[in-house]
C-alpha cells in the first residue's frame, strides 16, 4: 500500500475528528477562561457546548434521528447494545475457527 494513502488516511480521520470537537466542545481558550473565572478544577479547557448532545454531531441526511431527548438517549443504547452484541458474535466465530481450524466460510 503506498505511503499517500496512510498519509491521506490520518488527514481525513484529522478532519473528522477536529470538525466534531468543534461541534461539542467549547474553543480551548474560552473554557480555559470560562474555568479560571468559575474556579473549576481538575478540567483543563475542557466545556461542552450548552446545546450540544453527546453523540448529536448533526449528521442525519434520511431524517431518522428522533426530535425528543428520551427517545434518541433510547436509540443510542440500543445501537450500542447492538455493537457490542456483534462484537461478541464476532469473538465467538474467531474463537470457533481457531478451536475447529476451519473457515466459517
Amino acid at each position: 500500500v503506498a505511503p499517500f494513502f496512510f498519509a491521506w488516511l490520518v488527514g481525513s480521520i484529522l478532519t473528522a475528528e477536529l470538525a466534531r470537537a468543534n461541534i461539542g466542545w467549547v474553543e480551548p481558550i474560552k473554557a480555559m477562561k470560562y474555568n479560571q473565572e468559575n474556579e473549576i478544577k481538575g478540567t483543563f479547557g475542557a466545556v461542552l457546548r450548552a446545546n450540544y448532545y453527546p453523540g448529536d454531531i448533526g449528521f442525519d441526511p434520511l431524517g431518522l434521528k428522533p426530535t425528543d431527548a428520551a427517545e434518541f438517549a433510547e436509540m443510542q443504547t440500543k445501537e450500542l447494545n447492538n455493537g457490542r452484541l456483534a462484537m461478541l458474535a464476532a469473538i465467538g466465530m474467531l474463537t470457533q475457527e481457531q478451536v475447529t481450524h476451519s473457515t466459517l466460510f
